[in-house]
Parts: C-alpha cells; sequence; structure tokens
C-alpha cells in the first residue's frame, strides 16, 4: 500500500464520528481491530497500535494487505 493510500484511509476511518472499528490486515496474515479512534497513531506511513491489554504493534505502510472498514460515509 502507498504511503499516501495509507494515510487517507487511515485519517478517515479514524475521524469518522461516530467512530466505528476497522481492521488493519498485515502481508503476512496478522489481522488487528483498530477499536478505538486514539488506539492508533500514525504519520509518514509508519504505524503504531496499542491493543487491548497495552500490547503494543510497529507496523509500515508496505507491510499492509489491507485495511477494511466502511469509508462509504467518511467525510472527503
Amino acid at each position: 500500500m502507498t504511503v499516501e493510500n495509507f494515510q487517507v484511509v487511515v485519517e478517515k476511518l479514524s475521524e469518522l464520528r461516530p467512530f466505528h472499528p476497522f481492521t488493519i490486515e498485515l502481508s503476512g496474515g496478522q489481522r488487528f481491530e483498530v477499536d478505538h479512534p486514539h488506539a492508533l497513531a500514525y504519520r509518514d506511513g509508519l504505524a503504531f497500535y496499542i491493543a487491548p491489554g497495552g500490547i503494543p504493534f510497529w507496523f509500515d505502510h508496505e507491510s499492509v494487505a489491507t485495511i477494511i472498514g466502511d469509508t462509504a460515509n467518511a467525510a472527503a
């Protein structure tokens, strides 16, 4: 996934109100659900996700296979 696409999709999904959880799937098949708008920090294609229980995950735009969420109602 390109840096630009990653930034746009994550931003739209994170800022959608009311917030709806979304799923990020990495190239290796690992998936995690972003269940809170402030559980994910991102910049320049690099992201840090804090899973329930305080478990941290670092990943970058190149390791993202897909982001599953409803961007249909997100502001353009």
